[in-house]
């Protein structure tokens, strides 16, 4: 039997969902080879356990992983199955061997790109659909309004943004009601508290929030001597890299003393602080196994009061992080840093 989690909306026009999704990038890329049936046994594990978002993108192991999703979900119980909502991100251009060449927000390749996910996830409609990065070359009125004729033609449900600035925010919600916006957020990416934030809650907007453990490194599994498999994108992330990792995993025990006085593990701190910015937020977490799933689901039973939010963040003040949270040329095109 399916279980129930506590649900929240995203913004003022989307779709209750469970207060954390899972995010499903890491069961076919970046982080090296992934286990395929402890993948599906994790989505399996998350549908159970109530979670009803399941976050991914086309370009995730070049559709692989809408694949992996199509065969979790088919082999789901029914209600779990269900009650699942899919999140997707398209308009990221791919090379054979991997790289990344840029983004293409163009309208024909909006239709273009909606069509192959809907038939590699199975289905006939997209629960929220959004454009992964800005197309400097597109003014993001026009892709918007391309998704806007999708949700009329029922191909979508909602129109989500990722990774956008607070202006280009005002001008998307200008066009069509906008569910929600997904950008990094957390203890060690707090930019988005300035600016970003504020205009989706005047807009109605609300946030899904990834990266909240720091692809690990908040974790409190990542240690200073870890070798990283090959095709693991943090070997070439900024925070990982040098002394910049010694400095990070020091803020980490620091955090672990506060979680370990609160009876909670250091993963279950930072989630549970993200879970407490407001109820217009939405964690994701990118867990490909079940045992580190359960860990981030107890996360919603840690209560943090103001003496235990002021702990979290003495131990990781804002902007004390060192390094950048994606290399220089990944960093460029992110509408969200400018």
């Amino acid at each position: 039997m399916t279980a129930a989690l506590p649900t929240r909306r995203l913004g003022t026009t989307g779709p209750d969902v469970s207060a954390l999704g899972l995010g499903c990038m890491g069961m076919s890329a970046l982080y090296g080879d992934a286990d395929r049936a402890e993948s599906i046994a994790t989505i399996h594990a998350a549908l159970d356990a109530g979670v009803t978002l399941l976050d991914t993108g086309d370009f995730y192991g070049m559709g692989h992983n809408e694949l992996l999703i199509n065969e979790a979900l088919r082999t789901a119980p029914a209600a779990s199955r269900e009650r699942a909502l899919t999140s997707v991100k398209f308009g990221a251009l791919r090379t054979v061997e991997g790289g990344f060449t840029g983004y293409d927000g163009r309208p024909a390749a909006v239709r273009n790109f909606v069509a192959y996910s809907l038939q590699r996830l199975g289905t006939d409609h997209i629960d929220v659909y959004r454009l992964s990065r800005v197309d400097p070359n597109v003014p993001i009125e026009e892709t918007v309004g391309a998704i806007a004729e999708l949700v009329e033609a029922g191909h979508v449900r909602h129109i989500g943004l990722s990774e956008v600035g607070a202006a280009t925010l005002r001008r998307a919600a200008a066009v069509a009601p906008i569910a929600d916006l997904q950008i990094e957020y957390s203890l060690v990416s707090r930019g988005i508290e300035a600016e970003i934030l504020p205009a989706a809650r005047e807009l109605g907007i609300g946030v899904t929030a990834y990266g909240v453990l720091s692809r690990g490194l908040i974790s409190g599994h990542f240690s200073r001597d870890r070798a990283l498999a090959p095709g693991d994108f943090r070997g070439v992330s900024p925070r990982f890299r040098g002394e910049n990792l010694g400095r990070n995993l020091d803020l980490v025990d620091r955090l672990r003393e506060v979680a370990e006085g609160k009876g909670v593990t250091v993963a279950q701190a930072a989630i549970a602080w993200v879970l407490a910015r407001g109820e217009d937020i939405v964690p994701l977490v990118g867990a490909r196994r079940r045992d580190r799933l359960a860990e981030a689901l107890g996360a919603l039973d840690v209560t943090l009061d103001a003496a235990d939010l002021a702990a979290v963040e003495a131990a990781v003040p804002a902007g004390a992080v060192a390094g950048a949270r994606y290399p220089e040329a990944q960093m460029a095109h992110l509408d969200s840093e400018r």
